[in-house]
């Protein structure tokens, strides 16, 4: 019987990409680098430290990852800040309101920076659902590497086998399958050039699953 889920958080709890894509474009812009869709679709999931250590082994960049890091990270907080369209994922308050009024264990596991999760979780008053908030920042290895998740599922004290995850990306579903925990996937409109074949299911909207559901998954 399933006791926790994993949540990750962009594109699965608040679609936050929109607000990334632009931190992101404006710095490539500031660094004179032309990322094309394609290789930035292939850092969904990956920590903004491993982003930008592979940005470095692509192009001619000087500045040293901490400095990247945070001009990056303070586009992010003023775009963010000023971002008034900004909401969660139709369907997922409810459903993580659901599991945690019925004693399901919620744990997030994001390669957000942990500004970023408190940011998203303070505005949106998320932290009373949430036992525990794992950073990717806080791992030499971004998703794929299942050390996130891992972590995750140890903080909870479950074994992976009483465990989910819900992702949105290739990378974080192949992290969630090498940890050995069963993983659902969120093919939304917003995610884009993400591969689903590994997840063991899924799903285009939060009404496809719920407390019943979850808890009788069998991993």
């Amino acid at each position: 019987m399933i006791q926790t889920v994993i949540f990750d958080m962009d594109g699965v709890i608040v679609d936050t990409e929109p607000v990334h894509h632009y931190a992101y474009n404006q710095h490539f812009k500031q660094l004179n680098i032309d990322v094309s869709p394609e290789m930035y679709a292939s850092f969904t999931g990956n920590s903004t430290k491993n982003t930008y250590e592979k940005l470095k082994a692509n192009f001619d960049i000087l500045e040293e990852i901490p400095n990247l890091v945070e001009t990056k990270r303070n586009l992010f907080n003023a775009a963010f800040d000023s971002k008034e369209d900004l909401y969660l994922i139709d369907g997922v308050e409810d459903l993580i309101k659901e599991l945690h009024s019925k004693g399901m264990q919620l744990v997030l596991a994001s390669s957000s920076a942990n500004v970023t999760i408190d940011r998203v979780f303070t505005r949106f008053k998320l932290h009373q659902y949430f036992t525990h908030l794992v950073s990717g920042e806080d791992f030499p290895n971004s998703k794929p590497h299942p050390a996130i998740f891992q972590h995750a599922a140890k903080l909870s004290k479950t074994p992976v086998e009483n465990c989910i995850v819900i992702e949105d990306s290739t990378n974080g579903i192949l992290a969630a399958k090498a940890a050995g925990i069963y993983c659902i996937g969120y093919d939304s409109v917003n995610t884009k050039l993400q591969d689903y074949s590994k997840a063991d299911r899924v799903i285009k909207d939060f009404s496809e699953v719920n407390f019943e559901i979850i808890k009788n998954i069998k991993s």
